[in-house]
């Protein structure tokens, strides 16, 4: 089985930049958050459209990120 209509595209959640990128294997969607500096997932996720797998994605990198605490160099 092969990923069809794979996209990708970079936002920015609390502050922190994030890439997202979903396609669809079969009738499932996936969605993959992840932190572009080191390129770590962040959290992955499905559903039965594009829309609901991002906002899925999206909802719970957010609250991950928003728990993060950044520190003065």
């Amino acid at each position: 089985m092969n990923a069809e209509e794979y996209q990708e595209r970079r936002l920015e959640l609390a502050g922190w930049p994030v890439n997202l990128s979903s396609y669809r294997l079969g009738e499932v969607w996936h969605s993959k958050a992840d932190n572009v500096s080191p390129g770590a997932a962040l959290c992955r996720t499905t559903g039965a459209t594009r829309e609901e797998a991002e906002t899925k994605a999206i909802a719970r990198a957010e609250h991950l990120l928003a728990r993060t605490r950044r520190r003065g160099v």
